[in-house]
């Protein structure tokens, strides 16, 4: 695959990060995950907020703006064949001397690379997500909030547990908190539904601020629903009359079901997706159809809550 690094074209396999990179030494750096509708990333303006966000936590000098990164997407794409593609736009501090250091970091090293978008499933949209309670807890964010940074090893630790269950093919795991209060997916967020209310595990339950999570967020209080963040077990959510996960490539999924640790089985809806999972799923479609005429939300300040 044709990538870009730090501003120009290579193959996947030219591209090299120096061994004194600390994004590679202390994992020191951060990352957006995108797609592409139409040759146009969705919603980048809120990626690139977050990003911005992290590097200057973690005193990395790195801006850019977003027709900037939509000019290295649209180079990347014709490149390779694609007309739209998965994307990683990766910072990472630099080189740096060993040891840890006290100051900034002025030379980030900035990586844009793209692979195919998986394949649509209409039936996975239809028949959801199956969710799996995981043993292993969300570990803490290293700041005051989660970045989607390079320390990953949570994540991973999670993949591998998750594999172990049988029943659970094709599941995505669900992280409880250290408090054992429901957090987050693997690789999403997560909402459920209740008495018309949609709810979302808070951010001080240590989860990533999600950009589909603030669309959604933002999305219900425009329809005038009403949206909670809290803090919520396990069994509360096994009272949900619906619920799905939400992320920037698979969209918006609804739970089919839910597993425990023992296998049990439990069922939101009968297992089908509820009224605010299709109205949402069919308002993002609308939006991503109609990206080439529809300007991008404002900047702003990604908030602490949403």
């Amino acid at each position: 695959m044709i990538i870009h690094v730090n501003g120009k074209l290579q193959t996947d396999q030219e591209a090299v990060v120096s061994i004194y990179d600390h994004g590679f030494l202390y994992g020191m750096g951060v990352f957006e995950t995108f797609r592409t509708y139409q040759g146009r990333p969705f919603l980048l303006d809120w990626h690139l907020q977050r990003l911005h966000e992290g590097c200057r936590e973690l005193g990395i000098a790195f801006r850019a703006r977003a027709d900037e990164v939509t000019a290295w997407a649209d180079e990347i794409l014709k490149a390779n064949g694609l007309a739209d593609g998965y994307f990683r736009l990766t910072v990472t501090a630099g080189t740096g001397l060993l040891g840890l250091p006290d100051g900034a970091y002025p030379n980030p090293t900035v990586l844009l690379y793209v692979k195919p978008l998986p394949a649509s499933s209409d039936s996975g949209e239809l028949r959801g997500k199956p969710v799996q309670l995981l043993k292993l807890a969300r570990n803490s964010p290293e700041g005051r909030v989660r970045l989607k940074s390079l320390h990953y090893m949570n994540n991973i630790l999670a993949k591998r547990e998750l594999a172990s269950y049988p029943w659970a093919r094709g599941a995505e795991g669900l992280f409880l908190d250290s408090r054992g209060y429901v957090a987050e997916g693997i690789v999403s967020n997560l909402f459920f539904v209740r008495e018309g209310v949609v709810y979302t595990p808070s951010l001080d339950t240590g989860i990533l601020p999600g950009v589909t999570r603030r669309w959604v967020a933002e999305t219900v209080h425009r329809l005038g629903g009403r949206l909670v963040e809290g803090l919520f077990t396990w069994d509360q959510l096994l009272l949900a009359e619906e619920a799905f996960l939400t992320n920037s490539i698979q969209e918006i999924l609804p739970v089919s079901r839910f597993f425990d640790g023992d296998g049990n089985c439990f069922l939101p809806n009968g297992g089908l997706p509820g009224e605010w999972t299709r109205r949402l799923q069919r308002l993002y479609q609308r939006e991503t159809s109609n990206i080439g005429s529809e300007p991008e939300p404002k900047s702003g300040k990604y908030p602490d809550t949403i």
